[in-house]
């Protein structure tokens, strides 16, 4: 894949895979501090174009910095359990950080500065990683736009005058453009999986429960997953052998799995087999992303593997989506109404107040809409390996518009109708990748998604690997 224009002039150190990254760090070939120091100077000069890291910790970052090069110095075995040691991350501006604002995109928590670290920052930290402060997101991470009025908009590395995606928009951004090594995100209807299409990186929702949510706010819900991005599928993979994991506090954790995510494993796809869906059989798509998709699948017919045109039958997964998705910001927004909902943003206000006017059997139907879904969906991956489709149905659109209004000529009703192709994997429970996967005629990315059965994570991560592999081959 192509390095983003956006990385043009960057530092050696700042354009280096993170494994590769971590392998210098580790052999002593380069110091943290040095590490910290180039990405801080690439910050100075991209970020205020492209607006993806919206809160920096300059200070602190170096503190940590130079902790990790002592303890290097001063406990080699020490630091090598830590593989993360001296690579610098944001975290998303959802994701509460001690001592550092986490403002969830809101003017409400413009000041909020939080005691205490989400679990998911506690094992960033653990590993090493030095983290240098918050990535931009929408409020609340509704929508796959990334703006909000506390910071502002986040532009495309590729073309400044499009949008990053969202709702981990900044993530994405900071990634494609040398800011960032690797970085967090989360994904209730697409939001790892769409900016990684847009921004031409790597965004892997996985199985729900694989990386736990402490504290959890709603813990039994298994739409919205915490993940990793990277620039290519091994440093998401190296991320995500850290922060996945059980923790009890967690209900759906799930235990640790016999073999390790990092490094990724080489698949055999001889014998295998895939279905290719250009749209699931329902939703408008422009013809630009469907035929950038396309022009994968000889890659996976060379490396073996059959592929058959055929999708799910995901029929209610839009009505699934919207309920439990409405539902889940009532439960979450509705202690600021009506005292503080004027400061949101109208589609935040209209999500919360579509929630708050469902009945326990409009839930309840949802949840048993969802429940035969998912036993089509287990029929469906008894006949196949893998699920390709594309990651987005739109190209990167206009930075100063919303949402996109009409596909091909199909209107639009609602600012996440344009998300189907991930929001209908969403409500599986399945693992999805987004990896690059080609760029369209005006040279922007398009990503291509790969979905597997619940639980296979090892094997989305092997077969984006491999496609990732043989098309910068």
């Amino acid at each position: 894949m192509t390095v983003p224009t956006g990385c043009d002039g960057a530092p050696d150190l700042c354009t280096r895979d993170a494994v590769d990254l971590a392998g210098l760090l580790a052999r002593g070939e380069v110091s943290a501090a040095e590490v910290l120091e180039a990405h801080l100077g690439w910050i100075d000069r991209r970020n205020p174009d492209l607006n993806a890291i919206c809160t920096l910790d300059r200070d602190h970052a170096l503190e940590q910095a130079y902790a990790a090069d002592d303890l290097r110095l001063s406990d080699p075995d020490a630091a090598a359990a830590k593989p993360l040691l001296g690579l610098p991350t944001a975290v998303k501006d959802l994701v509460p950080t001690k001592g550092i604002r986490t403002t969830f995109g809101s003017p409400i928590f413009a000041d909020n500065v939080p005691d205490f670290d989400a679990l998911i920052v506690e094992r960033i930290r653990r590993a090493g990683a030095v983290v240098i402060g918050k990535t931009n997101t929408p409020e609340f991470g509704a929508g796959s736009q990334t703006f909000n009025r506390v910071f502002g908009k986040t532009c495309n590395p590729w073309d400044p005058s499009r949008t990053c995606g969202g709702s981990s928009g900044g993530a994405a951004a900071a990634l494609a453009s040398g800011m960032l090594p690797i970085a967090d995100g989360s994904d209730l209807g697409g939001s790892l999986r769409n900016p990684a299409s847009f921004c031409g990186v790597v965004g892997f929702r996985p199985t729900p429960g694989r990386v736990p949510r402490v504290p959890p706010e709603q813990g039994w819900d298994d739409l919205a997953v915490l993940g990793p991005m990277g620039r290519n599928v091994a440093d998401a993979a190296l991320l995500f052998s850290v922060i996945a994991g059980p923790d009890p506090r967690d209900p759906i954790s799930l235990g640790r799995p016999s073999e390790p995510f990092h490094p990724v494993p080489p698949l055999d796809h001889r014998g295998l087999r895939f279905a290719w869906t250009p749209n699931l059989d329902r939703y408008p798509i422009e013809r630009e992303v469907v035929e950038v998709c396309e022009a994968t699948l000889p890659v996976f017919r060379d490396l073996g593997a059959e592929i058959e045109e055929a999708a799910p039958d995901l029929s209610g997964a839009g009505g699934i989506f919207r309920t439990l998705r409405a539902s889940l910001f009532a439960d979450k927004l509705r202690p600021l109404f009506p005292g503080q909902h004027a400061q949101m943003k109208d589609t935040v206000i209209e999500e919360v107040e579509r929630g708050l006017a469902l009945t326990g059997p409009d839930i309840a139907t949802a949840q048993a809409e969802r429940t035969r879904l998912h036993g089509r969906v287990v029929d469906f991956f008894e006949r196949y390996d893998a699920l390709l489709l594309p990651t987005v149905q739109v190209l990167p659109f206009d930075v100063d518009e919303p949402y996109p209004v009409a596909i091909e000529g199909q209107p639009m009703t609602s600012y996440t109708d344009w998300m189907a192709s991930c929001y209908s994997i969403t409500v599986t429970g399945c693992p999805a990748i987004s990896v690059p996967c080609g760029v369209g005629s005006s040279r922007l990315p398009v990503g291509l998604q790969i979905v597997t059965p619940r639980g296979t994570d090892r094997q989305t991560l092997a077969i984006a690997a491999a496609l990732e592999t043989a098309v910068s081959a």
